[in-house]
């Protein structure tokens, strides 16, 4: 007998038992055929579990066609069909039906795959003999697909912690080097604490996936220019130029040291100076970079410090470093600029 024969006459043997179904138990063959739930059944007498029925849901969960599907091997609906352990896993399941289910790897008509969880039953005629299975297959593609969102989120998770207490760790080291005096390093390494705090505030809102300049500054300045009417001498020109997390925080944390050198030191250390911070895109030989200026003025006359404090080297090295750009601090009689000359972000735009 040819294959298509065999076929086709398992078909018909397919399509009478469903006619069978319908003349027995015709209510609960309507409802299988018309639930939600891609359901089947297979000839437990022939060792393939040859498909002797498929309802609607499970037709339009893999694309075929009824025709298509009676009469094939249940494997017929694996990826990996032809895999050995693939098909062990799915006799187990046909075998013992205590188990709870199985997850299994279906294709579709069109090649796509999916998972489902895969519950067998045994039918047992009147003598206790099995005489088919009855499957059900439930499409866990969601469930993969937010188990893999979970995995992502949680490694993002315990990467950006790392990476917290690693800035954090940094924090108090530098601070116990420049200071001795228990009150001014309390006083330093809650500044820069809440400054990190406030640019996780920042991204958390943006959902981790980027931070507009303007915004960064502004967050990374709104504590400096509530107190002492600050506010209207501070000013900032440029696009909302989008920054990834990681060179977010950076520069967060650059701006909070370049206002607490103000307040302290600079423009905001009386009522007359002024900051202006602006920054344009520029395409260079090396290509598209931004160049970033804060400029003081009308503070105290200013002198190059005697060595570097904790700012500079956060400026100069840390943020240089970070971003794989140049920040240059030039302390002019009138007031510091610092420019920060850097690589345009990847794809940056505004918004």
């Amino acid at each position: 007998m040819s294959e298509i024969t065999e076929k086709s006459d398992r078909q018909k043997g397919a399509e009478a038992a469903v006619d069978g179904f319908r003349k027995d138990l015709g209510p609960f063959v309507v409802a299988a055929e018309t639930t939600r739930m891609a359901m089947l059944f297979t000839d437990a007498a022939k060792p393939d579990n040859p498909i002797i029925f498929a309802n609607d849901s499970l037709l339009a969960l893999t694309g075929y066609s009824r025709e298509e599907v009676l009469g094939k091997g249940f494997n017929f609906l694996m990826a990996n069909g032809s895999d050995a352990e693939a098909v062990a896993r799915t006799k187990a399941e046909f075998a013992d039906f205590s188990s709870g289910g199985a997850e299994a790897l279906c294709r579709r008509k069109d090649g796509s795959e999916f998972w489902a969880a895969l519950f067998v039953s045994p039918v047992r005629d009147e003598h206790g003999n099995i005489v088919q299975y009855f499957a059900s297959l439930i499409d866990l593609t969601k469930h993969k697909d937010d188990e893999v969102r979970s995995r992502m989120l949680i490694d993002e998770l315990n990467h950006r912690v790392k990476n917290t207490l690693s800035t954090v760790q940094s924090i108090v080291w530098q601070t116990l080097r420049t200071t001795t005096d228990p009150m001014e390093i309390r006083r330093s390494i809650e500044s820069r604490l809440f400054a990190l705090s406030r640019s996780h505030d920042l991204l958390t809102r943006e959902r981790w996936e980027s931070a507009g300049l303007f915004d960064i500054v502004h967050d990374a300045l709104e504590p400096f220019g509530v107190s002492g009417g600050r506010a209207d001498r501070i000013v900032i020109t440029g696009e909302n130029i989008r920054f990834p997390p990681k060179a977010a925080l950076a520069l967060s944390i650059a701006f909070n040291e370049l206002a607490t050198n103000a307040v302290k030191y600079g423009a905001l250390s009386n009522a007359a100076g002024s900051i202006l911070i602006a920054w344009t895109a520029e395409t260079t030989p090396a290509g598209k970079r931004l160049v970033l200026s804060w400029k003081e003025n009308g503070g105290p006359p200013v002198m190059p410090p005697a060595h570097k404090g904790f700012g500079s080297r956060v400026l100069e090295r840390g943020l240089a470093h970070e971003l794989e750009g140049t920040v240059q601090l030039d302390y002019r009689p009138n007031g510091l600029v610092c420019t920060i000359d850097i690589p345009l972000p990847g794809g940056a735009g505004s918004r």
